[in-house]
């Protein structure tokens, strides 16, 4: 009986996978989409999280969110970074210090989804973005606190859609 149990719960969660991966490759907007764990959940100053991808049509404006989790026990409601955006030669085109907002600064009531203690945050950083040209691109996330290291951040990431030039920033998504 212990056995079947444990079978029904493996082939739920293994079923529940599956189900949000194919939902996950029909989303025509995301061109590109990583996270990155940081270890120990420790962001130390010095630890870049780099994204390298490619952009297929310089014509068309783009979209750039941050993707960040993090657990309850994150010791502030924000959390600043600098990003650093450079071309196929490693030429810098942009860098920008961000402040993103991640829980109610006077309630401490966490913005994005969550489950448990963990939360994600999907915040857009670069709304209907240009780029000079089609090919590869690095973006350089680099955590910007005083703390260092930073604790209870558990991964971040970029996502990268196709954006509508006529959309203004009001109407994106954010992590609110």
């Amino acid at each position: 009986m212990h056995r079947r149990a444990a079978f029904r719960t493996g082939f739920s969660v293994c079923l529940v996978l599956c189900a949000w991966l194919a939902l996950g490759a029909c989303d025509p907007s995301r061109v590109y989409e990583e996270n990155q764990e940081i270890p120990d959940y420790l962001w130390y100053e010095d630890s870049l999280a780099v994204f390298e991808f490619e952009i297929p049509d310089a014509s068309q404006p783009y979209n750039l969110y941050y993707n960040v989790r993090n657990s309850l026990n994150y010791p502030y409601y924000n959390l600043y970074v600098t990003y650093y955006l450079e071309d196929s030669t490693g030429k810098e085109i942009a860098s920008r210090l961000q402040e993103m907002v991640l829980m109610d600064p006077r309630t401490g009531e966490p913005y994005g989804s969550g489950l448990g203690d963990i939360f994600d945050h999907q915040i857009l950083a670069l709304p209907g973005f240009t780029f000079p040209y089609a090919g590869p691109y690095t973006l350089k996330i680099k955590q910007y606190m005083r703390e260092n290291p930073l604790p209870e951040v558990m991964s971040v990431g970029l996502r990268i859609e196709k954006g509508d030039a006529s959309a203004s920033p009001e109407n994106q998504r954010t992590s609110e």
